[in-house]
């Protein structure tokens, strides 16, 4: 690879894809050391791709819808304008299929004088047509690292490391959360109650915790406000930060924490890669094996219902962290 091409990387989301495709991230930029790299994302992994310096350049993805015609062609022009040498297709969805297929020379032919000039990049993912397919037919089976690993030693690169967020610093002075603290994420996908722990149980943990001296520090967003207000309230000493971090604040938070204690959400993904000793709880809803965060020192219950997962086991894993050195 010369020092004058361009690579383009997608990876769109969601919050904990985001967080495990960093490894991959890096590995791409160091096999690119001289390349012109840049990232298309979505809005709320724009500042922490932007902190991470693996990046020339960060574009959010402006989704155009099928029938609106003119920012299709806009984009396809932007990104034909950038003449990327390769393309690391991270999100292996629809959608980037769909950025895939704006590059095909039959669409050249149909466009006719609209199209521009036109070089389809080399592509690595998982879309019919790609120069560096991935095709393994259990990649659906594989956890998200693992099928990034496979995918890029197609490219060529086989040197993935883990994901990192040392980088990811922030002054988090003005929260005033004092050591030791825990981090509780009681919190997870609105349309999917049967991913979350019960808020009882969270606040029995956070009474456990203060009974010990540890801050439980509750990390949420404004749609779970209700949620983290709820344990605030009931736990005198508890400290809600809903709605008030970002994702550098959350992982600056995680690198500090004794513990940390969360439901299959993203924020854990980051809190588990900063370092925090962390606990974090499943149900039949969605498989670990696939998409369980990583870290240094992770720990996953699961239990087809959550209900049938008791405080007292996740008490007794708990504290066997704390007493465990890092």
């Amino acid at each position: 690879m010369g020092p004058s091409e361009n690579i383009l990387v997608i990876k769109l989301g969601a919050m904990g894809d985001f967080i495990q495709a960093l490894g991959p991230m890096a590995a791409i930029a160091k096999h690119h050391p001289d390349a012109n790299i840049t990232l298309l994302t979505t809005a709320p992994y724009v500042e922490l791709a932007k902190a991470s310096g693996l990046f020339n350049d960060v574009w959010i993805d402006s989704r155009p819808k099928l029938f609106d015609i003119k920012k299709i062609l806009q984009f396809r022009a932007r990104i034909l304008e950038k003449n990327f040498h390769r393309i690391y297709d991270l999100q292996t969805s629809d959608r980037s299929g769909f950025y895939f297929r704006l590059l095909s020379p039959w669409l050249k032919l149909f466009l006719g004088p609209f199209a521009g000039k036109w070089q389809r990049p080399e592509w690595s993912g998982s879309v019919s047509g790609a120069s560096h397919p991935h095709t393994d037919p259990a990649r659906a089976l594989l956890h998200t690292v693992e099928r990034q690993k496979e995918q890029l030693a197609i490219a060529g690169i086989n040197d993935v490391p883990a994901s990192d967020l040392s980088w990811a610093l922030s002054d988090v002075s003005a929260f005033g959360v004092a050591k030791p603290y825990a981090l509780l994420v009681p919190g997870g996908s609105a349309h999917r109650p049967d991913k979350r722990w019960a808020i009882e149980n969270y606040a029995e943990i956070a009474k456990r915790m203060m009974r010990v001296g540890i801050t439980p520090v509750i990390i949420g967003s404004e749609a779970e406000r209700g949620i983290c207000t709820a344990i605030e309230r009931d736990v005198p000493g508890s400290m809600s930060l809903c709605a008030k971090t970002n994702l550098l604040d959350i992982a600056t938070l995680g690198r500090g924490a004794a513990l940390a204690l969360g439901n299959d959400t993203g924020p854990m993904h980051i809190i588990a890669t900063a370092g925090a000793p962390s606990v974090v709880v499943f149900s039949s809803a969605s498989d670990p094996r696939l998409c369980q965060p990583r870290g240094k020192r992770v720990k996953v219950l699961r239990r087809d219902g959550l209900n049938m997962l008791s405080v007292g086991e996740v008490w007794t894993i708990l504290t066997l962290m704390r007493e465990t050195p890092r």
